[in-house]
């Protein structure tokens, strides 16, 4: 899911403290790294700021995944040299750091191009900000520090705060495996987060139990290829999702479990069992296929075919019947006719998805595909992106709306914009609202009786006996 998120206000101090603001591009994993960043400098005495204009450190964590995020990266920093001009027009300064994927594939072009960085450090090596903070703002160029390390990260970093975790809320991220070795010919992520790691099923164990502990409810597991998990266990065993799944649902205060983002070569049956046996694991699964052509998957290099892509939904369906499907697809790929394109819709037809990200494929420096002639004009591609979302909007609101009348537990995490309104969400991850809910069910499980689907959300009632499920 492509989003921007900020990361504030921070609990009051009576003492004066220093400030970090750290805004966010892109995947939920980048929400993770940014709260670990957060954390890594809680030691230094760095709480949260509420906006750049007020912190003494602004880091920038970028995604290099979609259209032109090198140019909104460079859009930002324009707007912080002048702040930074501004605050040192007051005798006072600001250090801006630019982390993540960006960082990573323009680290030295970036300290050509843009001056006003001090910090530049890749999705590997945030656990040395403090270090490179401290090295920075002494007028020179920007520290880069984009190398892959052979070290683990995590053993580097803090344990999460357990007021901060709170405060953020019942729902948090859990990174458990990081990098890809897939090396689909339109992805940069093998380049920009390296080869495949899996954290050890302990350490993992572990910072679920601080989450629980703190009062989250609901975890979502991260990775960029989430079922290629393999960390060891307590025997020093290779261990799979499925049995990640099964040892986390163990854990008392976690009622649910999602994890993204998959890959249907990494589908095996213990994790597909597991959707059919572990209750807490919600029954919603983002497995992305891309496109429906054979042909085209090949060109990509998925590694699977639409028949085998369908063959897994089919047993995904049968270990759980009430499964609820999103995906991934990329329309307008170099090469791609119109009887692929169909093949695609055709895919989506058979499926029925309830929610999906769809894109224009756009060139990746670096990546295969960028260097094909057959390169589609921007209006084919921008014509079958209608069409397609077209088809998987028809398909959610009908989802959406078939959600009418059924009465769906929720976790309801925040306030809504009207007195007494609530949301949360169901166990499907669509958005509910309720118009007059008390704030103890803030943090909480309880069953609503849906009234309303509209297009991308529900709106209910609590069920009368307004029994709290956990």
């Amino acid at each position: 899911m492509a989003f921007v998120a900020t990361f504030g206000p921070a609990l009051s101090s009576p003492v004066p403290q220093k400030k970090i603001f750290v805004k966010t591009y892109g995947c939920q994993m980048n929400v993770y790294d940014s709260e670990r960043m957060i954390d890594v400098m809680a030691p230094e005495g760095y709480v949260e700021a509420a906006s750049a204009e007020e912190a003494d450190i602004v880091v920038l964590n970028t995604c290099h995944i979609r259209e032109k995020a090198a140019e909104k990266v460079y859009s930002e920093l324009g707007r912080l040299r002048e702040l930074k001009a501004e605050k040192a027009a007051r005798g006072e300064k600001l250090v801006v750091g630019v982390a993540g994927c960006v960082a990573q594939a323009e680290g030295e072009e970036m300290r050509r191009r843009a001056p006003v960085v001090d910090v530049i450090v890749g999705p590997q090596n945030y656990h040395h900000l403090p270090d490179l903070v401290a090295r920075s703002g002494n007028g020179g160029p920007a520290i880069v520090e984009t190398e892959f390390p052979t070290e683990d990260k995590f053993e580097s970093l803090p344990a999460p705060d357990r007021r901060k975790t709170l405060a953020r809320g019942p729902t948090a991220f859990l990174t458990i495996q990081e990098g890809c070795d897939k090396f689909c010919t339109f992805c940069v992520v093998p380049y920009t987060r390296g080869a495949e790691f899996s954290r050890p099923m302990s350490r993992i164990l572990d910072e679920a139990r601080g989450l629980a502990d703190a009062g989250v409810r609901e975890i979502t597991l991260l990775g960029q290829n989430v079922n290629a998990y393999h960390g060891e266990d307590a025997k020093g065993r290779p261990a799979t999702l499925g049995a990640l799944v099964r040892a986390l649902a163990e854990i008392d205060g976690v009622e649910r479990l999602r994890y993204t983002t998959s890959h249907p070569r990494d589908m095996d049956e213990e994790l597909i069992s597991a959707h059919g046996e572990v209750e807490k694991l919600m029954p919603y699964l983002h497995l992305p296929v891309q496109s429906g052509s054979d042909r085209i998957l090949d060109q990509m290099n998925r590694q699977h075919t639409a028949a085998t892509y369908l063959e897994i939904i089919a047993r995904i369906r049968a270990a759980r019947p009430d499964i609820a499907l999103s995906s991934d697809f990329i329309v307008g790929f170099p090469g791609e006719s119109e009887e692929d394109f169909e093949a695609t819709l055709d895919l989506i037809r058979k499926v029925k998805f309830v929610q999906a990200y769809s894109f224009k494929y756009s060139p990746r420096p670096g990546t295969p595909a960028s260097t094909r002639a057959e390169q589609l004009p921007e209006e084919v591609k921008t014509d079958r992106l209608h069409r397609l979302q077209a088809l998987l909007s028809e398909q959610s609101e009908a989802f959406n709306a078939a959600c009418a009348g059924k009465v769906l537990p929720v976790l309801f995490d925040r306030k809504g914009r009207g007195p007494g309104q609530l949301l949360g969400r169901s166990p499907y991850l669509q958005p509910v609202h309720i118009d007059a809910g008390p704030e103890e069910l803030l943090g909480r499980i309880a069953p609503v009786i849906i009234e309303q689907g509209f297009a991308n959300s529900l709106r209910g009632r609590l069920a009368e006996s307004e029994k709290v499920i956990a």
